[in-house]
């Protein structure tokens, strides 16, 4: 069940859905929406999604992914584009999320710190998993819960 996404903006951008993907089970993938994150004006400055659910992939993968277009970068658009998936989180009473990224990419780990994540460890990539295919061995994890204060970060 996908819940109203109307509400996912703030003062400087919004969150305009795009799609939904049911949970394909036999793949162990979980419901997702996908975002594009805009400025108030409509401008597309980049995407992200939130994937309902836990499970071991999705400790790997992460329950949210974000990218800001190049021209963009620089503002913490993807951290506040985080706090407010983390809401739309919540509707689903997730109680937390994990957002993971390439141990190299200090300004997704930074992305990571502003939204107010605990770092749980760099894991190994399983060679199960489909990041392992695409190149990735390991990645950072990330671990926001719902209902703490500092996961409204300082963005």
């Amino acid at each position: 069940m996908f819940y109203d996404t109307e509400d996912l903006r703030d003062d400087e951008i919004l969150l305009k859905l795009e799609r939904t993907c049911e949970a394909q089970p036999e793949k162990d993938w979980v419901p997702a929406y996908y975002f594009g994150i805009c400025l108030k004006d409509g401008t597309r400055i980049g995407q992200c999604d939130l994937r309902i659910g836990h499970n071991d992939r999705l400790y790997i993968g992460g329950n949210i992914g974000y990218g800001i277009d190049e021209a963009y970068r620089g503002h913490r658009y993807a951290a506040k584009a985080c706090r407010l998936l983390f809401r739309q989180a919540g509707k689903h009473d997730l109680g937390y999320v994990i957002i993971t990224c390439d141990p190299d990419n200090t300004a997704s780990a930074r992305t990571c710190e502003l939204a107010g994540g605990q770092y749980l460890e760099t894991a190994q990539v399983p060679e199960t998993h489909n990041m392992y295919e695409e190149g990735c061995r390991q990645v950072r994890v990330y671990r926001f819960d719902l209902d703490r204060k500092e996961t409204r970060g300082t963005c």
